[in-house]
């Protein structure tokens, strides 16, 4: 079982189970002669790694990528580079009960109705979140690419159950292990995890994605508008439920005097006043900082008993899960947003014909 993005210069593959001996990537269409960072790389993957702190789940896993192809030394050779992550932290005994009886909220019963009960269940198979680490090395890599041109890829948590972070959002907060600008409300945040843990439950949130530097001019018109682009890969990150650019839905309560950005120019460029259409007009950058939000569900997999079916036998039961399990995946996702942007304004400026080294 493999998922697969074809963009119009990159193409990513990603490939593995939760605890399958390994995850990994395959992705064509980088060009040669770039030099990955590799510390800055592995940084960013710790971002995302498991067990570092007390909002996420207690399995360890090291996140550490062994580049089988398309390097040598740690430059680019131009030959699809590929990657692989490999699976030490394991229970997969927790999961056995699983294929029979499907988790709400999991992705187990639409799984079985695909795969006929041949799928892998444990840790969530190839739909666990586990998979967003190798989407993080790609991710990564494109975030340094886009440096190399000026264009900066920041994210933060938002919101969390329903705790809203209302700082204003203008420096990255990669640095921080609880990626929020406002302490206060950081605070109140991890209170609330604390408390779904303590409930054997989980919380969901929000997180806001900002790009800088994104020239004017990149997207197509309908099918490959930028947001088409963002959003097919912000959904590859398997917690993510809905998605929103600039105001969003709020726009929908607004009058067009209200919702429209005013122009002006500003050293010879057209600039916006306001930035309410996120930096995107008609699936085209405007050369405005892009921003999205993206909403994040609560974890499936709680302590609490849920009402679900024994699909043998046809009848309802009363599920009890086991294992380890985050009562809040939206930190650790934080960087997994990141990178699917970063390969989506990647792909389009590679695609621009603008790019080169």
């Amino acid at each position: 079982m493999s998922s697969f993005y074809h963009g119009e210069v990159l193409e990513l593959s990603i490939f593995g189970q939760s605890h399958s001996a390994a995850i990994g990537m395959s992705l064509s269409g980088l060009p040669a002669g770039f030099a990955i960072d590799m510390d800055e790389l592995s940084a960013f993957l710790r971002r995302r790694a498991p067990g570092q702190n007390a909002w996420s789940t207690p399995r360890k896993e090291a996140d550490a990528p062994e580049f089988l192809s398309g390097l040598v030394g740690n430059v680019t050779c131009g030959a699809p580079l590929s990657a692989i992550i490999r699976n030490t932290n394991t229970r997969s005994q927790d999961y056995q009960n699983l294929i029979d009886v499907p988790r709400p909220g999991h992705a187990d019963c639409t799984a079985q109705v695909k795969f006929g009960g041949f799928q892998d269940v444990a840790g969530g198979g190839h739909f666990s979140g586990r998979l967003t680490a190798p989407l993080c090395i790609a991710g990564g890599i494109c975030k340094q690419l886009l440096h190399e041109k000026g264009i900066e890829v920041m994210a933060r948590i938002d919101a969390i159950a329903g705790i809203r972070d209302t700082a204003e959002f203008d420096a990255p907060v990669a640095q921080k292990d609880f990626p929020v600008t406002s302490d206060e409300a950081a605070g109140k945040m991890k209170a609330a995890i604390a408390q779904a843990r303590a409930e054997e439950d989980s919380v969901g949130g929000v997180i806001q994605c900002r790009m800088l530097g994104v020239p004017a001019g990149l997207g197509e018109p309908m099918f490959g508008g930028l947001e088409n682009r963002i959003s097919q890969l912000v959904f590859a990150i398997p917690a993510v439920k809905g998605i929103e650019f600039g105001l969003g839905f709020e726009a929908a309560k607004l009058r067009g005097s209200e919702n429209n950005d005013a122009y002006r120019m500003e050293n010879g460029s057209v600039v916006t006043e306001t930035n309410h259409c996120g930096g995107i007009l008609g699936g085209i950058s405007n050369g405005m900082p892009i921003v999205f939000r993206a909403a994040v569900k609560p974890t499936p997999s709680i302590g609490k008993p849920q009402d679900s079916v024994r699909l043998s036998e046809k009848q309802n039961e009363v599920l009890h899960i086991h294992g380890r399990h985050d009562p809040c995946i939206v930190p650790r996702a934080v960087p997994c947003m990141e990178a699917a942007a970063a390969i989506a304004i990647f792909d389009a400026l590679a695609a621009s014909g603008t790019y080169r080294r």
